[in-house]
């Protein structure tokens, strides 16, 4: 049909914004974080997306994926996140380029929403009107202090009954602190709220199984990366040991990985980056996959980028409220949820799309590229 929209432009910008105190967990640190613009247009209307990655990310949208998606039709975004995929294939596909397409394909479906007028939620379809989160960040730089003080921030001033700190401190050499703060973490936050840890894959196998019992003493209820999740038989051997649930899949970058992980049993609850394994198209295949074998999904990070296909599921757990992207999101979007007694809602207000506009005022100091 000659009137069927197509997009006419897709354009790149990069940002870089400084954490507002030194950052680390168990097998990484970092003092910035950097987030990939893609911005979509067909006539007066602009879809917007991104994805937590390095900067290289924006010259592989641009490079690669912008001609290939500037006149493709606006509304058929799985067709034009299979031509993406298809693109990147001599570039490899797991790692940045998942990434790109991730922040073209969230962009698409926000446009799309945009051209209908709806909230995203209302175009996917909602399984559930709120959506969980807890609250996520207890660095392992944070001293005890800065550890109460975020903690508290969500359990008493925002409501949220579920936090998780990071444990697994220098590759899992620092045992007797990790304990220590989880233990602290605990007496923070009382009896009433969830208490979640991750080791982010620094710990080995038994190390992981010999802290669970520790763990399970505080009353902790997930056990994230216990090891690293390249190693999906050991996860699985893990699983079967403790009482805490087991879970990962924050680096699937293609749906096979997520099928092999869940093939493998090694989680209790999958968990899916949607500025990672592809955008909203592939994240909702992931959470399909996960249903089909009676395990719920968990959105990981970014969460104004996750909510809306967040609340598309019936087998969601829950999103990460992520200290780092949080912080971010507010600095370089207008439109920003609040979350309301641990819950968010995504499309309340009848915003159409991701219901996010750029805040260029804000944004320009930290733009990079």
């Amino acid at each position: 049909m000659s009137d069927t929209p197509v997009v006419e432009r897709l354009d790149t910008a990069v940002f870089t914004v400084p954490t507002d105190a030194p950052e680390a967990d168990g097998t990484l640190s970092w003092d910035s974080t950097t987030l990939v613009l893609a911005t979509v247009r067909c006539g007066d209307t602009t879809g917007l997306g991104y994805t937590y990655a390095p900067a290289a990310t924006a010259r592989i949208v641009d490079d690669l994926l912008a001609d290939v998606v500037t006149g493709s039709p606006a509304l058929d975004v799985p067709r034009v996140n299979e031509a993406m995929q298809r693109t990147v294939r001599n570039a490899g596909l797991p790692g940045v380029a998942a990434q790109a397409i991730a922040a073209a394909d969230i962009a698409l479906w926000d446009l799309k929403a945009r051209l209908l007028d709806l909230p995203l939620v209302r175009l996917l379809g909602a399984a559930c009107q709120d959506v969980p989160v807890y609250g996520s960040g207890g660095f392992t730089t944070y001293d005890d202090t800065q550890q109460e003080r975020q903690l508290r921030s969500w359990v008493e001033e925002e409501g949220i009954p579920r936090v998780k700190i990071k444990i697994g401190e220098s590759w899992g050499r620092r045992e007797d602190r990790d304990r220590r703060r989880v233990a602290k973490a605990r007496a923070v936050i009382g009896d009433q709220a969830d208490l979640y840890v991750d080791a982010n894959g620094g710990y080995h196998g038994k190390q992981a199984v010999r802290m669970a019992q520790a763990l399970a003493d505080e009353g902790v209820s997930w056990f994230e990366e216990p090891v690293s999740s390249d190693h999906l038989a050991t996860l699985a051997t893990i699983r079967d040991q403790v009482t805490q649930d087991v879970t990962a899949g924050e680096y699937g970058y293609t749906l096979p990985y997520f099928e092999h992980m869940l093939s493998a049993g090694a989680v209790d609850c999958l968990q899916a980056d949607v500025t990672r394994c592809g955008g909203v198209t592939v994240w909702l295949r992931a959470a399909a996959l996960a249903q089909g074998r009676g395990i719920d999904i968990s959105g990981h990070c970014a969460p104004h980028a996750h909510v809306h296909a967040a609340a598309a599921v019936p087998n969601l757990r829950h999103l990460e409220w992520f200290h780092d992207h949080v912080r971010i999101e507010r600095i370089l979007f207008d439109g920003c949820l609040i979350p309301d007694s641990g819950n968010l809602t995504p499309g309340a207000d009848g915003a159409p799309g991701l219901g996010l506009t750029l805040n260029t005022e804000r944004a320009q100091p930290y733009r990079v590229g």
